[in-house]
């Protein structure tokens, strides 16, 4: 039923069986398509035997030969293009940038042309193939008449690279690793048909890295690198999870398309799928079979944000322990900013340097709370990036990896009493912190834990600030009640602060989906930033709470809950 906790229609089985056939023979076909600067691109076609017209899948991929991500049965012929400078397909690799956009303009209108294409075409995209779609919906793309995009970011800057301003260092890396090795490796096969285009492939994977990396402020670079409207108006099917690295970008990647009959899945990706779902494969079959075979199987009538909460623990997610959750739209309607003060008077529930309170209304009592900024452990503090490298297996062995205990000691901690009632929180939220440095430019890391009444306290929400990016896009913000509740940071030009001088700082928190359990509290540490992202120098860092001082947690709480009663 919608608006409340109910088991979603469209993945209550595992993977849906391909229909009869698809263990029949395939037929492969490698092809060398020539973009209009000259450059080829290889692609390679996949489809029942012998190769016919049919619906073509296509996904754009910069991860080589073999990196398809989504089979949609036998119906269908797939198409992995290999964007350039990257696998087997020669020129110079751009980021995603304009003319690997251009690419995919012209490389779907030859696909259209083909005669294994009947000329309905879909695009399925997963991480960066996502990336580059949302990066060219601005072009008309010819044929195309339904996405499935996961895992994507309509904004390379804030949703993956530089969150917050603050540079996410290691998965950048490895992002550049993970599509350079493929190059390397399909390299020898490069050469032998065109021994020059080696250098422009290695120059163009290395001068893109670089500029990621020395590209700190959101200037033109990235405005070519992110999504720029959408010119085609196809249904989108947008999947995504919680915890995933890049989790923003698919909240917002629906807010976009929406208007164009969008759906919003949100069961997993990178940080893998919830137990007893297939984290939304056979939603996306449903969904290619009704837009592009035109197959009347009802899934346009499916509730059109589909959302699979955690229920404390994100490491449950995968056994099952999951609160389904179907709305109307994203953020759900009805949901209601809670705001929580930073309190100094001590909850007695943390071992932290400050064991701070969250208190409905006007805060007790105040005072300036010191903590010292160093790298925090990243199994506990950084969420997205550790989900998506996979430690369940070793927090089953080790479950205080999971727990935010090892890193609380040097942090600041304000925490709820338990609350008397379940409290289902689903909704990007917004820390507004009254903060000084001793540097001019540091990192503002907040974790938003459940605590359960043994005191385990794990993480399920993450917001990330610069504190040399003070101001927001109000009109750009999400706005609700005259409140920034998820605000829009301006990271054009930075504008350090003086040592030692106080500002507020409005600190986007990534969506948090997780249901509070009668008996446990919620909590906001306020710690270093995560040794997975670019160091900072050390900084000595004083936060003011309390009767005016402005700091507060805006917590979305949604419809069916109430915060304020579940308080004592």
């Amino acid at each position: 039923m919608r608006g409340r906790c109910a088991v979603p229609v469209a993945l209550l089985a595992l993977a849906l069986p391909f229909p009869a056939g698809a263990a029949a023979a395939e037929e492969s076909r490698t092809e060398r398509v020539a973009m209009s600067d000259g450059v080829e691109l290889a692609a390679t076609v996949t489809g029942q035997a012998p190769l016919a017209p049919r619906p073509t899948l296509v996904e754009f991929s910069p991860y080589g030969r073999g990196s398809a991500t989504l089979d949609a049965g036998p119906h269908y012929n797939h198409l992995l293009v290999q964007i350039r400078g990257t696998g087997d397909s020669d020129g110079r690799f751009d980021a995603l940038g304009p003319r690997t956009q251009r690419d995919v303009a012209e490389t779907l209108r030859w696909a259209c042309r083909q005669p294994w294409s009947d000329g309905r075409l879909a695009i399925n995209g997963f991480s960066a193939s996502a990336i580059t779609i949302y990066n060219s919906l601005y072009r008309r793309l010819p044929c195309v008449r339904a996405m499935v995009l996961r895992s994507g970011t309509i904004d390379l800057y804030r949703d993956l690279i530089w969150p917050g301003g603050v540079s996410n260092l290691v998965p950048a890396a490895a992002v550049m690793v993970m599509i350079g090795a493929p190059a390397l490796i399909q390299g020898p096969d490069r050469l032998i048909r065109d021994p020059a285009s080696g250098v422009d492939v290695i120059a163009g994977l290395a001068e893109a890295g670089l500029a990621g990396l020395l590209t700190p402020t959101l200037g033109d670079w990235w405005r070519e690198r992110r999504f720029r409207g959408d010119a085609n108006r196809v249904p989108v099917l947008v999947l995504g999870g919680f915890f995933d690295v890049e989790s923003r970008g698919a909240f917002e990647g629906y807010r976009k398309l929406k208007r164009a009959g969008a759906h919003l899945v949100v069961a997993g990706a990178h940080d893998g799928y919830a137990g007893g779902t297939d984290g939304g494969v056979g939603e996306a079959r449903a969904w290619l079979d009704r837009y592009v075979r035109g197959v009347r199987n009802g899934v346009e009538r499916h509730p059109r944000v589909q959302l699979w909460l955690a229920d404390g623990r994100r490491e449950d997610m995968a056994k099952g322990k999951v609160v389904p959750y179907e709305a109307d739209d994203w953020p759900v309607p009805g949901t209601r900013w809670v705001a929580l003060a930073l309190d100094a008077v001590r909850s007695g529930s943390a071992h932290s340097l400050n064991d701070g309170s969250l208190t409905l209304g006007e805060a007790r009592a105040g005072g300036r709370h010191l903590y010292l900024n160093l790298p925090s452990l990243p199994i506990a503090t950084d969420q997205p990036n550790v989900s998506t490298i996979g430690i369940s297996a070793l927090t089953e062995v080790v479950p205080l990896l999971s727990r935010m205990a090892l890193t609380e000691p040097l942090s600041l901690t304000y925490t709820t009493p338990p609350l008397r009632e379940d409290v289902l929180v689903a909704g990007p939220a917004s820390l507004e912190l009254r903060l000084a440095s001793t540097a001019p430019e540091t990192a503002i890391w907040a974790v938003i834990s459940d605590v359960a009444p043994n005191g385990d306290a794990h993480p399920v929400g993450l917001g990330r600030l610069s504190t040399a990016y003070p101001r927001i896009n109000r009109k750009r913000s999400l706005v609700r009640d005259g409140e920034a509740v998820q605000p829009y940071g301006v990271y054009a030009r930075k504008a350090p602060a003086r040592v030692g001088e106080e500002r507020l700082y409005r600190v986007e928190i990534w969506p948090v989906g997780n249901r509070f359990a009668a008996g446990h509290r919620l909590r906001l540490q306020i710690t270093g930033a995560s040794a997975l992202s670019m160091p900072s120098l050390p900084a000595l860092n004083t936060v003011r709470v309390g009767p005016g001082s402005g700091s507060r947690l805006l917590v979305p709480v949604l419809p069916e809950s109430d915060l304020e009663a579940a308080l004592p």
